[in-house]
């Protein structure tokens, strides 16, 4: 056997630049939970892990609707907004019922995402420039239409919806999962999660290709906006009470980390559904870890930071290989 035949073992190398964004979220929240069984005092009592999953369940939802835009190589900065005007707009159909409220909420997060998707889509604007115009006007409409006041919630229908609870969950968590599922089944199920992914991949591809980008932008950004209000309505009914000034405050960039920690690029071309219900939870519990073991709120927000830009050059990292 000459020195020409003679294979050298082949070496196994983990390739960090594609290990890393896909699969670091589930590895960093597995870790922070064992390190909290150990550290925190009652972690894993159901109470405190109950009252986690309902602090995170509206995060995630916003954060859903962030991540399909965010595939199609856009952002969403009125997401926080929206919530707000759904709150400001639940009170004042509450004498019909809880349903035409709700329903009248879900009808102004549809109107604002067809002013988004028609800004970007159709006028041309940017999309963090679209967005931001609606973070500042939308949150000055819910303002007008509430009067600055805030008012309390009494239906006994729609305050059940956020607290009540099934087999021992409540209902904003079970919403929160079946939302999931859904955003998961059209991303990777249906012709239209298909086109967002080529959008957001090469939007002058798809173009060419024939694929009706302005709709499946337009689209996204219903969908965004829709899920904001969702989760405005679950805010009021877990508070009950209406204040447009606080609700959603800085829910924006919750959801924008909870996906850019999940995985999903901000190049677009790819939604990682999972990944940001994942992002979410981290978060949740890195913030929620440091206040339990008094630190201060400021140390909390700096951790976040070091998270996002760890996540990024992660995603950068990949992208450049």
């Amino acid at each position: 056997m000459t020195a020409a035949t003679v294979e050298k073992p082949k070496r196994l190398t983990v390739h960090w630049g594609r290990w890393l964004p896909a699969y670091g979220v589930y590895v960093a929240l597995a870790a922070l939970v064992l390190v909290n069984a150990v550290i925190t005092d009652n972690f894993l009592a159901w109470e405190n892990l109950r009252i986690q999953l309902v602090q995170v369940a509206p995060v995630v939802i916003v954060a859903l609707g962030m991540a399909v835009v965010i595939g199609t190589e856009g952002v969403d900065l009125s997401v926080g907004a929206v919530m707000a005007l759904a709150a400001a707009v639940v009170p004042i159909y509450l004498g019909y019922g809880a349903v035409p409220a709700v329903a009248m909420a879900l009808l102004g997060g549809v109107v604002v995402g067809l002013v988004n998707g028609g800004l970007i889509a159709g006028v041309g604007l940017q999309p963090i420039v679209a967005t931001l115009a609606l973070l500042v006007a939308g949150r000055g409409i819910a303002l007008v239409i509430s009067d600055g006041k805030l008012k309390e919630i009494r239906n006994a229908d729609l305050v059940a919806f956020g607290n009540g609870e099934l087999l021992g969950l409540p209902y904003s968590v079970w919403l929160a999962g079946a939302l999931t599922v859904l955003v998961a089944l059209l991303v990777r199920k249906t012709v239209f999660g298909r086109q967002l992914v080529a959008v957001g991949g090469n939007r002058p591809a798809a173009q060419l290709a024939g694929l009706p980008v302005r709709r499946v932008l337009i689209g996204v950004y219903v969908l965004s906006a829709v899920l904001a209000s969702i989760a405005g309505v679950l805010a009021v009914a877990r508070i009950q009470s209406s204040d447009a000034s606080q609700v959603g405050q800085l829910y924006e960039l919750s959801a924008i980390t909870a996906v850019v920690v999940g995985g999903t690029p901000l190049t677009g071309g790819k939604v990682r559904v999972l990944g940001t219900v994942a992002g979410a939870l981290l978060m949740q519990l890195v913030v929620a870890t440091l206040i339990k073991h008094d630190l201060r709120s400021s140390i909390a927000e700096m951790v976040q930071a070091v998270i996002i830009v760890a996540a990024v050059y992660a995603a950068r990292e990949r992208g450049t290989r």
